[in-house]
């Protein structure tokens, strides 16, 4: 919700007065869901690391083209969204059903300023249908519970983490996270799947970003990364930089430090 001036008002319940991840995310991405706590750090973080405003972008420009190969070449009918963060134009119901109007998607977060928001992601084609899920996306029981309301579980579904792992700290809880859910999938599903690879400046970034009072953010060591897709079948190009998977135009300057992949499970 926005003033006259296009400024968010309070929403009961939620600290305006401490950064938050999501409206950083949307002051990087241009967007007004943010309050000047988040500008402050959003900006501090630009000077310090100027690539981040390429890498928001790029990401949700990732997540646009996976999801279109996913309900095009792929056939993936289904989408449960996993950290949704705040909506945004090209939100993954938008995407996936401009190829495929009869698209099904979840939206999961646990964040109450997305919850105030979700009404904007609860559009759909009259073909298809969204739902939106407010539970931590650590209990994957209780979100395939509910995801099941509106997915089919006994047919594929994919399932996206985009820069969201960086929250969980301990690199075998982030596998054994993505292993939750793609082990109570079928055959045919897939695994979208991006973050910030370790870097001298990103892990400055990520130490500067903590320290402005911000939930903790990690980059992992590409390595690492790539080892959350193990027992899975990439497509092609593969894991990394987003920058380069599948580009539908020329690329422009350096690949951004964030990677990422889109898998199947056979």
């Amino acid at each position: 919700m926005t003033d006259e001036q296009g400024t968010p008002t309070p929403v009961d319940g939620i600290d305006t007065g401490t950064p938050h991840s999501a409206r950083v995310w949307n002051y990087w991405l241009g967007g007004k869901d943010n309050y000047e706590v988040d500008r402050r750090l959003g900006a501090t973080m630009e000077e310090l690391y100027p690539q981040i405003i390429d890498i928001a972008r790029a990401s949700r420009a990732f997540q646009a083209r996976a999801v279109r190969y996913l309900a095009g070449e792929a056939g993936i009918r289904q989408f449960l969204d996993l950290g949704t963060g705040l909506p945004t134009a090209n939100a993954t119901h938008e995407v996936a059903q401009d190829v495929e109007p009869t698209a099904r998607i979840v939206y999961v977060d646990h964040d109450p300023i997305v919850l105030a928001h979700a009404r904007a992601l609860l559009t759909s084609r009259p073909e298809g249908r969204t739902d939106y899920v407010h539970a931590d996306l650590r209990d994957a029981k209780t979100v395939l519970r509910e995801a099941a309301r509106t997915l089919d579980l006994d047919k594929p579904v994919a399932v996206m983490v985009l820069s969201t792992l960086g929250h969980v700290a301990d690199s075998g809880e982030a596998a054994a996270l993505l292993s939750s859910y793609l082990d109570e999938l079928p055959a045919g599903s897939y695994l979208m799947q991006c973050d910030t690879i370790g870097t001298p400046e990103t892990e400055a970034g990520s130490e500067e970003y903590a320290s402005g009072g911000a939930m903790p953010y990690i980059s992992r060591p590409k390595e690492i990364m790539a080892t959350f897709a193990d027992g899975l079948e990439l497509v092609e190009p593969g894991f990394g930089s987003i920058s380069l998977w599948r580009p539908e135009e020329p690329v422009v300057g350096e690949p951004v430090d964030q990677w990422g992949f889109v898998a199947a499970k056979r």
